[in-house]
């Protein structure tokens, strides 16, 4: 069935919003402020779903996409509207969560965060599937619409000598002697070599161990390999093993990493991410601060080398374990220490234990932070950390738990601005600042 939409904005999955009878319906391919005939795929009781047939009045914002595969690859979803308008769309999507979700408007809107738009892609999973029908071996991302893998010989969000290695890969899996077995392949680029995670089902022949080497040699990456559970990855040669590894210059560091361990998709907005958090924070020397959701140790170590003492947590005790080495190889041992905590079960007595911190950074995965933020919005306003800075990977959870901490807890939402992690997707990443009552707002001036 063809309708026609007046498109009036986007949703996190990128697609066009328009109402039709006082009902939502999710316009796939249209942006804001077309009108367009569309073809309504699905329906639900509460909303539809519409493909994009014609476009009537275009958007002055919508460019043609640069890749070949757009519209049949998953990995992007917005290469249609312009980098700027695409991080104007995320800003507007933030403040309405804040707005719907929290019923809080921050004070002041933070300058949106961008960096390269093409090329930016150091960490992805790509599918592996052996199809008669194409020819062979496909290794790529997964179709736009179903389970099947696309059929792309070059990706122009990945980094160049990345995507130069689809077609290799393609000729090497199908050389394997079990290429069936090979469901994907983990990349993860450090600042010293590209590292590739090939799962495989069934054990390598001696054969196919000496086809990787050779690859390895051509096309200089290390690979690693998974024959089971997560705690079989081991790297193909030994020497491998800490080769893996990404800088923060500002910082003087170097975090070494394994290719299953979390690390920002883009790390050259990573840099300005940490160095802006690290502002807004307006850190004193003599301070001491939490980091909540740790990680590795991607905050916490550039805490350490401006504060007193820098106090991690995270869930994942192998996490915990890289991020404790890391201390020790930086030479922030005595300053930064770390613990392994469920953070989604804690309580403000538990956050009383620690101590009383200066400032607190809050990094949590989509899921958010809303029991350290019922912890911190129970506590007195003395026993609290005076300043909060949240990164956000969920803009819902983020606005839900900025609730909390606002009408619960006494903060103020001093500032929020996106993140454009990840150029031509609908992710959304944002940061956002948290005054207590006492102090000053978030300043302006303080962002890098």
């Amino acid at each position: 069935m063809f309708e026609i939409f007046e498109v009036e904005s986007m949703d996190l999955e990128a697609r066009g919003v328009a109402h039709q009878d006082g009902k939502v319906v999710f316009v796939d391919g249209a942006l804001p402020g077309e009108r367009v005939i569309a073809r309504i795929a699905r329906r639900k009781p509460s909303f539809d779903v519409a493909r994009t047939e014609q476009i009537l009045r275009s958007s002055s914002q919508r460019v043609d996409p640069p890749c070949a595969y757009f519209g049949q690859c998953g990995g992007c979803a917005m290469q249609h509207l312009r980098p700027e308008a695409q991080v104007a769309v995320k800003q507007r999507v933030l403040e309405d969560a804040l707005g719907h979700i929290g019923k809080v408007r921050p004070e002041h809107v933070l300058s949106p965060m961008h960096g390269p738009t093409w090329g930016y892609r150091y960490r992805a999973r790509l599918s592996v599937r052996l199809v008669a029908k194409k020819g062979g071996v496909l290794v790529g991302f997964r179709e736009k619409r179903g389970s099947y893998v696309a059929d792309m010989d070059h990706c122009l969000v990945l980094p160049r000598q990345v995507s130069d290695l689809l077609r290799p890969l393609r000729n090497l899996i199908g050389d394997l002697s079990a290429p069936k077995s090979i469901p994907q392949i983990e990349v993860a680029v450090g600042d010293e070599g590209t590292a590739l995670l090939l799962r495989h089902m069934e054990p390598l022949s001696a054969s196919d161990i000496e086809l990787l080497r050779e690859f390895a040699a051509r096309h200089a990456v290390m690979w690693w390999l998974q024959p089971k559970g997560i705690d079989t990855v081991h790297p193909l040669e030994r020497l491998d093993a800490e080769r893996l590894a990404y800088h923060l210059p500002e910082f003087g560091l170097r975090m070494a990493f394994r290719p299953t361990d979390f690390t920002q998709v883009n790390s050259q907005v990573n840099r300005m991410l940490i160095s802006r958090a690290l502002g807004l924070l307006e850190l004193q020397p003599h301070e001491r601060v939490a980091d909540l959701f740790c990680g590795l140790g991607n905050f916490t170590l550039p805490l350490a080398t401006r504060v007193r003492e820098v106090v991690g947590v995270e869930g994942s005790q192998a996490l915990v374990d890289r991020a404790t080495e890391a201390a020790a190889q930086n030479g922030l041992a005595d300053r930064a220490t770390f613990s392994v905590l469920n953070l989604f079960e804690v309580d403000e007595d538990w956050l009383r234990s620690l101590g009383r911190f200066d400032r607190m950074l809050i990094d949590p995965p989509r899921e958010g932070a809303e029991a350290v933020s019922r912890a911190l919005a129970a506590m007195a306003p003395y026993e609290r950390p005076v300043r909060l800075v949240y990164v956000s990977c969920n803009p819902a959870t983020l606005a839900r738990d900025a609730g909390i901490l606002v009408r619960e807890g006494g903060y103020r939402l001093s500032a929020a601005g996106v993140i454009n992690m990840f150029p031509h997707t609908g992710h959304v990443e944002s940061i956002a600042v948290f005054d207590g009552p006492d102090a000053p707002g978030a300043s302006p001036a303080k962002e890098n």
